[in-house]
């Protein structure tokens, strides 16, 4: 069969490796009104060696195969001889591209560095979305992220021109939505430092979130690991309609799966009811599915896609796509570890919340449940857009209630924000007049960032402690997550629901069946929201934010001032003794949910990312201790005093002594900071040992060289004390499937042996003994 490739030459792999590789990568199409710098002149798409990986897998499973098998197997380093057990053996892969955003990219980056390879060796981009604070007003905003983290900046674009990653700048927008428009294609395999990674998968992509150190591994040329992943189907019949939207469907199946029911797992739709969501909309059903766990999710093939690809610019690859369409779609009769139906006909506007994302409730019921559950029924703040919500047809179904309150004399009773999720969505809003109206009924239009939804929001209008309700169209609603106040209760709906909501100003109110009062006393209800998929125009791209790296940047420099409380060079761990672990002490005992906000916040901790020793303050400083039920407040086993958790943590260290952390469920949900597995093993942790871990921090753990361990009996949670002293034996013959030891030594003198389980498979036993996968794969280059 012909190749087709859409540029002349290949990107050649910085180690010199010749291993099987295709990339899928951007269409040069000249009528584009895009910046054709962004598109690498050396990657190409190549249907035919995604075919002929799936042939030889599907010839040795003798099976049909899910689509997600199709593009997972299709990148396969060694289709032929890989074993393939679905949910325990480890896959090595090709991932096509690598993304990552500018919060997790400083410690990528780092590593990178610290690997001593001179570029990347597949397509890469960092895209700056996560340092910019939501204050006043998106122009101002961005103009004082840049004064503040102009260092970052620097560092991140010199990095990019030397290494060869390319740049998108401040104010370009999410990074999830830049990946849509310009990076994310029909069977392409890609990774980025964020859990909402995934969002790709509305273009019928395999994207998964990842920590940085599984990034480096990418960009040096090195076939990344992935556990096989189950298969969970949900099958979509019947057509969205009314006041249902996309997001809907995903806040349905968190409620269904909860905050793990996912782990481990892919989740595919499938079904006729796919054709009634947009690809923007498949796009936010993929984003939140980090909040079941997923490894990710995806979409089969169809029309909405290719109309989209065509509008951003991307025919070719659109008509490609359609030309193999067989690749892009389950095979019939494929087999789902895990079946789920919804009917879109039958699924009502929901609202999940407060403080996870799981506890999903029909709008129809919220206002009652707040009121028998003492929850604050008054909205203070409506909050639209976000990775998972900022799409132009999300923009315009919002933009549709706006004008009709404006039409009735009536603006917002709570406070109202919008965020972009582009440079080309602010643009193309501003001129199709869906940004005045949003402003109009009262609405602020934000930087095109994360802003809020990651807790860089300056928020002044509630005192820290006092007991609120927002509603936002985000994915996330841990405590505290959006502006640092424990008591805010968080709600997670969409973009439509949002807007309704502020306008009516509390949570009793149903727009499927409730009145609003104009000015003048009519009583009116609010038509269902309507909006354009795409704009009838071709998008406004809006200014150029993209800077591609030169052909050759060996000669160029990177500098990071020793004396910068910002960025820090990293220093490599220590290996491993040889011996087992003996007497280390209990840190902290951690009672019930622990995500990735717990352990490492972000907020106005994002500043320290780049360096490992000052953001190492804030470790585990959300975390309950179960000894008093505190926050940040834990006995020192040395002095017999209480403090907070780094501090204590660097007192250990100081004085050699290492310890553990134990935990509850699913122990790391949450982002994909790799910064919740660097500080522990920073500041002298050498395991983690908990019921069970969430995907991504796991891998984190094991990346860093630390040990991530589950109670093989998870009652044995119960028989640690938090003075105990814990020793872990049997290292000496750490072997996959052989569960491990520990020896619990309690302060009146007994003690008492548990087993504990791991995941590690022979090459992480040596990321384990070598002292960091990093320190490995500097090792093997020698």
């Amino acid at each position: 069969m012909a190749t087709y490739c859409l540029t002349v030459a290949r990107l050649q792999l910085a180690l010199g490796q010749g291993a099987r590789r295709f990339h899928v990568a951007a269409a040069l199409n000249a009528k584009a009104k895009v910046s054709m710098s962004r598109f690498e002149p050396n990657s190409y798409i190549n249907y035919d060696m995604l075919r002929s990986n799936i042939d030889i897998v599907r010839k040795r499973l003798n099976r049909p195969l899910t689509l997600s098998e199709k593009i997972v197997y299709g990148h396969l380093d060694d289709p032929a001889g890989q074993e393939i057990v679905r949910g325990r053996t480890y896959l090595r892969l090709r991932p096509d591209r690598v993304a990552m955003q500018d919060a997790t990219a400083q410690m990528a980056m780092l590593q990178f560095i610290s690997s001593g390879l001179p570029k990347v060796a597949v397509p890469s981009t960092i895209h700056c979305d996560h340092l910019i604070e939501a204050q006043i007003g998106g122009a101002q905003d961005l103009q004082r992220a840049k004064e503040v983290n102009h260092e970052v900046y620097n560092f991140l674009a010199s990095a990019g021109a030397k290494y060869g990653v390319g740049f998108w700048k401040p104010g370009s927008g999410i990074i999830h939505q830049i990946i849509l428009e310009n990076y994310a294609y029909p069977g392409v395999m890609l990774i980025g430092t964020d859990s909402h990674t995934p969002n790709g998968g509305g273009l019928g992509c395999i994207c998964i979130g990842v920590g940085g150190a599984d990034a480096v591994d990418v960009m040096a040329g090195i076939p990344w690991e992935l556990k096989c992943p189950n298969v969970i189907g949900v099958k979509l019949t019947g057509t969205l309609s009314g006041w249902t939207s996309p997001k809907d469907v995903i806040l349905k199946v968190a409620g269904i799966l909860t905050v793990k029911g996912g782990t481990g797992a892919i989740v595919e739709y499938h079904g006729p009811g796919v054709d009634s969501i947009s690809c923007t909309g498949m796009a936010t059903i993929c984003n939140m599915g980090a909040e079941i766990g997923a490894t990710t999710s995806v979409f089969p093939f169809n029309h909405r896609m290719k109309t989209y690809l065509e509008k951003t610019g991307r025919g070719e690859i659109a008509a490609l796509a359609n030309e193999n369409q067989d690749l892009l779609v389950p095979d019939s009769g494929c087999h789902y570890d895990q079946i789920i139906e919804i009917n879109l006909s039958e699924l009502k506007p929901h609202i999940n919340g407060p403080f996870t994302p799981d506890l999903a409730h029909p709008v129809s019921d919220i206002g009652s449940v707040a009121e028998k559950n003492g929850w604050p029924l008054d909205v203070k703040v409506g909050l639209i857009g976000s990775c998972t919500n900022s799409s132009y047809e999300d923009m315009g179904r919002a933009a549709s209630l706006a004008k009709q309150a404006l039409d009735k004399g009536l603006k917002c009773k709570a406070q109202f924000t919008v965020t972009p999720g582009s440079e080309q969505i602010r643009a193309t809003i501003e001129r199709d007049g869906y940004a005045k109206l949003l402003r109009d009924v009262g609405g602020v239009v934000l930087a095109n960032a994360c802003g809020p939804c990651i807790g860089q929001w300056d928020r002044r209008d509630v005192k820290k402690g006092e007991k609120n309700t927002i509603v936002t169209s985000f994915n996330r609603n841990f405590t505290a997550r959006n502006d640092a106040n424990p008591a805010t209760h968080a709600f997670v709906t969409s973009p439509e629901i949002v807007t309704a909501l502020a306008i009516a100003g509390t949570l009793k109110f149903n727009p499927e069946t409730d009145f609003l009062t104009a000015p003048n006393g009519e009583k009116f209800k609010l038509v269902p929201p309507t909006g354009d998929e795409l704009p009838a125009r071709d998008f406004d791209p809006g200014q150029d934010t993209y800077q591609h790296p030169p052909p050759d940047g060996s000669g160029l420099k990177v500098d990071v001032n020793p004396q910068s409380n910002r960025l820090q060079l990293l220093e490599p761990f220590d290996r491993w003794s040889g011996n087992d672990l003996e007497d280390l002490r209990v840190l902290i005992k951690v009672k019930g949910k622990c995500t990735t906000d717990h352990i490492s916040a972000a907020g106005p901790w994002l500043k320290f990312r780049g360096h490992l020793d000052n953001i190492s303050n804030n470790l585990l400083i959300g975390a309950v201790n179960i000894e008093n039920d505190a926050v940040n407040k834990i006995r020192n086993l040395l002095t017999g005093e209480f403090g907070g958790v780094p501090d204590v943590a660097r007192h250990y260290k100081k004085h050699n002594v290492s310890w553990v952390v134990v935990g509850d469920e699913n122990y790391g949900e949450g982002s994909s900071r790799e910064h919740a597995a660097l500080e522990p093993r920073h500041l002298g942790g050498r395991a983690i040992i908990v019921k069970s871990f969430a995907r991504i921090h796991e891998t984190n753990l094991k990346k860093q060289g630390l040990l991530p361990l589950t109670f093989s009996n998870p009652a044995d949670y119960d028989k640690i004390r938090p003075d105990d002293k814990i020793s872990i034996v049997g290292l000496k013959s750490f072997a996959p499937g052989k569960p491990l030891k520990a020896v619990i030594k309690h302060s009146d003198g007994s003690s008492e042996t548990i087993e504990l389980n791991h995941t590690f498979n022979e090459t992480q036993i040596e990321w384990f003994q070598a002292g960091s996968a990093l320190n490995r794969m500097k090792a093997l280059q020698k």
